[in-house]
């Protein structure tokens, strides 16, 4: 199972927490304790449920140990999207589009999204629903507001979570899910459950646990709510000539479609989306390795989670399904081992680049800051990393 959710919370919201914030997290677990549930009466919950609600209540250590490995930021997409996409998982995903054709239609008359880029979610999630996690949600999300790396977002989704129970949508005993709190097929967090969920079966309750209709319904709402544009395309896998400004390539620079094709850049199959759309050249392992032209749908997948390789292999999974064929893997250069890739941050620092934690991954930051280097040192700027860059710097 792969959590998108839980991605974000550690590839993202790893900053050190404000002066009030830390207040609220760390220190004795039975007088933090007190004072969240004096938050939770202050909210308006009466306190003997907010006591019944928080009996079970325990820190989980598997948790914080869960959250700390995350080695699948140091995969490239190649190697990522190999183990993610199986053949089994598009098998399955083509009998579920299928199966679920109606819902998956009323999902893109409502919400405007592909029943492709929703069934890339639901397989990458949980396998359609077979792997949810079974961490107790309530606990998982009592250690990770008590851990002090960013309780400012989950100690929310307590109260969320609260809510949900309230109105029979939550068991703090039962109800279980990924290590970072995440419930369900499509793995939401509480307050997106209590703010997005959807009856997608009509019988009155939110269950993304074990009703596809509402865990694809209410998916498809979260993503339009995030931006995304109605019907409108995503990715394309594209080649590109040799001869390129490669300093022209990168999510944080957009064309005109109609200029990339002008520039020799082309679909490698079908045809590139017609018009003005814009559109940016992303070469996830640089000029020597696959390249896609993203749209502006692609960014909102960033608003689902941020780490590029997942990001980038939900959206090419999602035009796998929609018939694309395997990407065209290249030869790019080889990847930085995670130390090798922590010395080459450590010297774009000493430049002054902002590069974030020193942490061995391949962010936007660092992606950034090699382009710059590349720039001035006079190699192609395709923001991959190479052994010659990192021994000149």
């Amino acid at each position: 199972m792969i959590s998108v959710r839980a991605l974000i919370c550690a590839a993202v919201l790893a900053a050190v927490p404000s002066m009030s914030i830390a207040k609220t997290c760390g220190g004795n677990f039975n007088d933090w304790m007190a004072k969240l549930k004096t938050e939770a009466v202050s909210k308006g919950h009466r306190k003997s449920q907010v006591n019944k609600f928080f009996r079970s209540a325990r820190l989980d250590p598997k948790v914080i140990k869960a959250d700390r490995a995350q080695g699948v930021f140091r995969l490239t997409f190649t190697e990522f999207a190999s183990r993610a996409i199986s053949s089994n998982r598009m098998t399955n995903g083509k009998k579920n589009m299928q199966k679920y054709k109606k819902i998956f239609a009323k999902a893109q008359r409502t919400y405007g999204v592909q029943p492709e880029v929703l069934t890339a979610f639901w397989a990458l999630e949980t396998d359609f629903g077979a792997v949810q996690g079974n961490f107790n949600t309530l606990n998982a999300l009592i250690t990770l507001s008590h851990d002090c790396r960013r309780p400012e977002l989950f100690r929310p989704q307590i109260l969320a979570a609260i809510k949900l129970w309230e109105r029979g949508d939550f068991d703090p005993v039962k109800t279980t899910g990924a290590w970072a709190g995440e419930i369900g097929m499509v793995q939401m967090l509480p307050e997106d459950i209590l703010n997005r969920g959807v009856d997608g079966d009509g019988d009155g309750r939110v269950r993304l646990k074990t009703s596809p209709p509402d865990a694809l319904m209410t998916g498809a709402r979260l993503l339009k709510d995030l931006g995304w544009a109605a019907n409108q395309p995503w990715l394309v896998e594209v080649t590109v000539p040799k001869k390129l400004n490669w300093a022209d390539t990168g999510l944080d620079k957009t064309k005109p479609t109609s200029d990339w094709a002008k520039k020799g850049v082309k679909a490698r199959s079908g045809k590139l989306p017609k018009g003005n759309m814009q559109a940016s050249l992303m070469l996830p392992q640089g000029r020597k390795g696959p390249a896609f032209l993203a749209m502006p749908n692609f960014h909102v997948y960033f608003e689902w989670n941020k780490s590029l390789v997942y990001v980038t292999t939900a959206a090419y999974f999602a035009t796998r399904l929609a018939g694309a064929p395997p990407f065209n893997k290249g030869k790019p250069d080889p990847a930085f081992s995670a130390s090798a890739m922590k010395s080459l941050q450590k010297k774009l620092k000493t430049r002054g680049h902002d590069v974030g934690k020193v942490d061995g991954i391949l962010g936007a930051k660092t992606r950034a800051a090699v382009q710059k280097e590349q720039l001035r040192l006079g190699y192609p700027a395709d923001a991959w990393p190479t052994a010659a860059l990192a021994k000149k710097l």
